[in-house]
């Protein structure tokens, strides 16, 4: 199946399976990102980021939430 196909697929859904549809992706889409995080988080690739935030934080340049 393409993309392509998967498109119309989803197109041609009625509204109740489409709702359903969007349901599920957003859950699978949730859960791909924050597995992403949390690999990248593990391999070190947000050290750096992290390492910065710090420094802001610490030079007062940062403000509650």
């Amino acid at each position: 199946m393409t993309l392509k196909d998967l498109e119309e697929r989803v197109a041609e859904l009625p509204p109740d399976q489409m709702a359903k549809f969007r349901e599920w992706f957003l859950e699978f889409d949730a859960k791909q990102f924050d597995e992403r995080i949390e690999r990248d988080a593990r391999e070190g690739r947000l050290d750096q980021l992290a390492d910065e935030a710090l420094r802001q934080h610490a030079a007062g340049d940062s403000r509650p939430l």
